[in-house]
């Protein structure tokens, strides 16, 4: 069955100098997504101005590879952290120019930072989705942070109701485990063994209905393949705010998660309703493609 990746890289013309770490450009990632049975890919923006990584796949070439292969691609933007004043009239503008959402959003800084509560305000209120990596401690890589137990996401989750909060990355599917461990390795790695019931994103997902997941790389994938029988559980509860999809940078990059939904639902583990809402119909709805 065809899918729709929520959660793609790509560059719009290639990139000299990553020959360790290959960035494929989006027409070198066409054949590969059909192979994959991907009919459409969100390309997640790097930065907002220009810089080192927005010349590779910040907003400006994110918006010129839908427009060049409007048929396979849509665009996320991204914000720098500069002129909280102006968040809401720089998002309009993103919104004009096509923009499906703001992603992947990667300040690192902490949820209830003035800057990042600005964002939220914003986008609520244009009715844009977000999709966050998450961080484990400021000026650890990138993404928003929080502390063990996601205290300040359940504030943010609370204090912004109508927006669509989307969640990725390891500190983020740490959670799904009651026996989550606090330390920083831990909160960086990527999930394995069974899962313990009670953790606190299985909480977050009951209580808050804003609380959408990003399954992509990993940290998505072996979240919910670490545990077949609580996985396929955790699929069937939140069907309706569950997304596929990849984090590939490149065309040498294949996660086995699109495999395994296939063979579960083959098989009769997974419905046929929820693997539908989970490859491509919840992505059609909350971006409105």
């Amino acid at each position: 069955m065809k899918k729709i990746d929520i959660h793609l890289h790509a560059a719009l013309d290639p990139v000299p100098g990553t020959e360790k770490f290959k960035i494929s450009t989006g027409e070198e990632m066409l054949a590969h997504l059909e192979e994959l049975q991907i009919e459409k890919a969100i390309v997640m923006s790097s930065r907002e101005t220009e810089g080192a990584m927005a010349s590779v796949s910040g907003n400006q070439k994110c918006r010129e590879l839908a427009r060049r292969f409007p048929e396979k691609y849509v665009w996320m933007c991204n914000l720098d952290e500069n002129c909280e004043e102006t968040i809401e009239e720089r998002l309009r503008e993103y919104q004009r120019q096509g923009t499906v959402g703001i992603g992947e959003f990667m300040i690192c800084r902490k949820i209830n930072h003035p800057f990042v509560q600005a964002v939220f305000q914003a986008a609520e209120k244009l009715g844009m989705p977000i999709l966050f990596h998450m961080s484990p401690q400021e000026g650890y890589e990138y993404g928003i942070v929080d502390e063990p137990g996601l205290p300040m996401l359940e504030e943010a989750l609370e204090k912004y109701p109508g927006l669509k909060f989307i969640g990725h990355s390891q500190p983020f599917w740490h959670e799904i485990s009651q026996d989550a461990k606090p330390d920083l390795k831990s909160r960086r790695a990527w999930c394995r063994g069974p899962v313990r019931e009670g953790g606190r994103l299985f909480c977050l997902m009951r209580n808050y209905k804003n609380l959408y997941a990003d399954l992509s790389a990993n940290s998505g994938g072996c979240a919910i393949m670490r545990d077949e029988k609580f996985g396929l559980q955790f699929l069937e509860e939140f069907q309706d705010r569950l997304m596929f999809g990849t984090d590939m940078v490149n065309t040498d990059m294949v996660f086995p998660l699109g495999e395994w939904l296939d063979r579960q639902y083959q098989e009769g583990k997974l419905s046929a309703q929820a693997y539908r809402k989970i490859c491509f119909e919840n992505a059609k709805k909350i971006f409105q493609l």
